[in-house]
């Protein structure tokens, strides 16, 4: 796919859209409206400790979307998703590269994530930021009692870059 796709910070009016992408790609476990909402309280002002960023087609459509938080030193990826139609076009990777740059920004030690023991996928994208496994959390997606493995990205020095991004929080 050679569209373009723009990265940009996530806003109120994204939730709608997000929230349609969440139900597609999550159908059994998506988030709810009032958890966005929650999340980009947080996003914005002196006290932000969130970033959010959704990426946007040509067309205006939301395609994908991630979120971080940062407490005590320590980033957690949130959420991250892409629609289907544009798997495999490295928005992924271009996805979490913005949110380790807003770790960076937010003087985060390290970065830790939870990802499906069944979403290899994901998986392999995480392994090629240098993430690495660290534990296991047994049932932590539900319904399916579906265990997740939890990685750590613990050297925010040397990180790939993405091209066309916007970086740090914006407050």
């Amino acid at each position: 796919m050679t569209t373009t796709v723009r990265i940009r910070e996530m806003r109120w009016w994204d939730i709608r859209p997000v929230l349609e992408l969440e139900r597609v790609l999550f159908p059994d476990d998506a988030w709810s409206k009032g958890l966005f909402w929650s999340e980009l309280a947080h996003a914005r002002g002196p006290a932000a400790n969130r970033r959010y960023v959704v990426a946007e087609g040509e067309d205006g459509r939301v395609v994908g979307y991630a979120g971080l938080a940062a407490i005590d030193g320590t980033g957690d990826v949130q959420t991250i998703a892409v629609c289907k139609e544009h798997w495999s076009t490295g928005l992924g990777a271009r996805l979490l590269a913005e949110l380790l740059s807003t770790a960076t920004a937010f003087e985060c030690r390290e970065v830790l994530l939870e990802v499906r023991v069944d979403n290899t996928r994901a998986q392999r994208l995480y392994e090629r930021f240098g993430f690495e496994p660290v534990g296991i959390r047994r049932g932590y997606y539900q319904p399916g009692n579906v265990d997740a493995l939890v990685m750590r990205l613990s050297d925010l020095s040397d990180l790939p870059e993405a091209q066309g991004m916007t970086h740090g929080p914006q407050g």
